[in-house]
């Protein structure tokens, strides 16, 4: 019996079951077609201009071929248009929205309420994390005038996740792996205020990655050249379950400045993870079709990674920040057990191969990486001989068998079909059903010769329709329904089960439903009534948006601002707190030791003063004059 595709779509479209989308970061095409190959169900890509990486950007006709391979797959390509314009700007972005609508583009992410005003094409919209997701009325006001989807920011806890999708329509997305923002998203202005490079217009310098010095109010220094701002990456994978219960359907890896090996790794590793979660759910299916089998076991702490937090999922917890290094940390794979003059013998039940890289945090709380010029076991030899101590924690953060074996696997994603090769009255038929129901028939005119020997006849003619090479299908079942079994030539049959399976990529193709978005016109109020530089509007477009929603007044964007007028401006608002962090908040914790205030973070040009608002639990950074 054929499995009953109809019925398996039917339950996952029907209104009490969610899709569940995987959603992964596309560098470009080859990465873009690397996720969609090892399990996204959904990517995210940057075209030419107006996305939030400038160095991610990437042509157009690359962008329509990776829509053309994930929509065989009915994977969607989400285009970031997340950037702040400018006034000269809003015509070519307008263009380029409707050329990438035209292009089969699934939706756009877009930080900039100016392109609600524009005259768009029927496309679905995605409100950027970086539209400040985080303040529940705002988080309804993007609901009310028209987006489909709303990324939520990455402070939030479950118990607010869960808050939010009761008082809201829309598609809830959330980050669940890679690196954090220390800012709340598109509320940064360091890179802006330090280098003249919007972060909002895709060209962050990574300031809060850089060393500071904490200084109290009496100018003494608690922390020199340490990476203060510097979050570990973001690890939700634990909370994955509860995250889906609290109503999220997009779980979205960050990473598209990554390499491939990132990718590869972790949308494998949250592709059987969720998988497994959704085999044992009810109320759940996958969004997308096809299946890989993977010929590695996927493990996050492989690839690029500073540690993990699991951030305000579970609440506020200390040792979110990674002091010593915003570089890769790696997985913790031994202790130092005996250390002679040009090697080590570790404790650990890793194997460890020659090229490897580890490193330690050394006693000054800084991270040292080493290569491996051999390993012997777990006799190591350095290249150069680090200063290690006895029991002394070891990472690796270049695994080369790991690494090696995926780049170099041929893991294929798959599309299940079934076929039924039937006997028609002068010849044969070939029927093809693949998992989202989609079918063809094919005929072959020809004559009936039978079988000397059934069996072995019937045998042939299943054997050699399994057959699929190098395609993007995977025959998982064949019936035979003939009256009796027929002797037809391998090259006969094989020559019909190309055409059919022809015929049923070009149909997939074909019936790819088009994206249409129900643009909504209505008078929402929005929140308040002013609006100040954190806003991030920068064009007319925008401003008169704003001014449709009852805004009666509106600064320019930061990004507008002349230079003497950031001095005293809060250039950053965040949900981490140094102080906490520490050990040292008044309200949540219980040290003596208080610093003087005002505390501030000193670089080798500036000094910048630290606010606390212990009222919201967020602090603030506040630039200062010139040290």
């Amino acid at each position: 019996m054929f499995i009953d595709f109809q019925l398996i779509l039917y339950i996952c479209n029907m209104n009490v079951v969610k899709q569940i989308e995987l959603l992964c970061p596309a560098k470009d095409l080859e990465t873009g077609r690397l996720a969609i190959n090892y399990g996204a169900d959904a990517v995210y890509i940057g075209a030419g201009k107006f996305g939030a990486r400038v160095a991610a950007a990437n042509e157009l006709r690359d962008i329509e071929q990776l829509i053309s391979y994930a929509h065989l797959f009915r994977a969607k390509v989400y285009i970031t248009l997340n950037t702040i314009l400018y006034d000269h700007e809003l015509e070519e972005a307008e263009a380029l929205i409707h050329t990438l609508y035209n292009m089969g583009s699934d939706a756009l992410i877009i930080q900039d309420m100016g392109i609600l005003e524009m005259n768009l094409p029927p496309i679905p919209l995605h409100a950027s994390t970086q539209t400040h997701n985080y303040d529940i009325e705002r988080i309804k006001f993007l609901d009310q005038v028209g987006f489909e989807r709303i990324i939520l920011a990455r402070e939030l806890t479950i118990d607010e996740i869960g808050s939010i999708r009761k008082q809201t329509n829309a598609e809830l997305e959330a980050f669940v792996h890679g690196a954090l923002c220390v800012s709340l998203s598109g509320q940064c202005y360091f890179s802006q205020a330090i280098a003249g490079r919007s972060a909002n217009r895709g060209a962050c310098t990574q300031a809060c990655r850089m060393k500071f010095d904490l200084v109290d109010a009496n100018g003494k220094t608690h922390y020199k050249d340490r990476h203060l701002l510097s979050l570990k990456d973001f690890n939700a994978s634990a909370k994955v379950a509860d995250m889906m219960q609290a109503g999220i359907t997009s779980f979205k890896i960050e990473g598209r400045l990554k390499d491939k090996s990132y990718v590869i790794n972790n949308t494998a590793y949250y592709r059987k993870l969720i998988d497994g979660i959704l085999d044992n759910s009810h109320g759940y299916c996958k969004a997308s079709s096809g299946s890989t089998k993977f010929s590695f076991d996927p493990d996050p702490e492989k690839t690029f990674n500073r540690g993990y937090t699991s951030y305000f999922l579970e609440g506020r917890k200390t040792e979110m920040a990674s002091f010593e290094s915003p570089k890769s940390k790696g997985k913790l794979v031994g202790k130092v057990n005996q250390i002679y003059n040009d090697h080590f013998l570790i404790e650990a039940n890793e194997k460890f191969a020659n090229g490897d890289g580890l490193c330690i945090v050394d006693e000054n709380g800084r991270l040292q990486g080493f290569n491996l010029n051999k390993a012997e076991g777990n006799k190591l030899y350095p290249a150069r001989m680090p200063n290690l101590k006895p029991a002394q924690e070891v990472y690796r953060n270049y695994d080369k068998d790991f690494l090696k074996l995926i780049e170099n696997n041929k893991d294929r994603r798959k599309i299940a079909v079934l076929l039924e090769f039937s006997e028609i009255q002068h010849g044969f038929s070939l029927m093809a059903e693949d998992e989202d129901g989609t079918r063809v028939d094919l005929t072959l005119e020809t004559e009936k010769i039978k079988a000397d020997n059934p069996d072995q006849a019937r045998e042939n003619i299943v054997k050699q329709l399994m057959k699929t090479g190098d395609t993007d299908f995977i025959v998982t079942q064949v019936e035979v329904k003939t009256t009796e079994i027929y002797f037809l030539p391998a090259s006969v049959l094989n020559q019909l089960k190309r055409q059919v399976i022809v015929a049923l990529l070009q149909k997939r193709m074909q019936e790819y439903p088009t994206p249409v978005a129900q643009q909504s016109v209505n008078q929402v109020d929005y929140p308040r009534s002013a609006i100040d530089y954190r806003g991030n509007i920068a064009n007319k477009l925008a401003r008169q948006f704003y001014s449709k929603h009852s805004v009666n007044a509106i600064d320019p964007a930061f990004e507008l601002l002349k230079s003497e007028e950031i001095t005293g401006k809060t250039i950053m608002t965040t949900r981490y707190c140094l102080k906490y962090e520490l050990g040292i908040c008044p309200s949540k914790q219980t040290a003596a030791n208080r610093l003087p205030e005002p505390l501030f973070l000193k670089d080798e040009l500036r000094s910048y003063r630290l606010k606390f608002d212990c009222r919201n639990c967020l602090m603030k950074i506040v630039l200062d004059d010139k040290a």
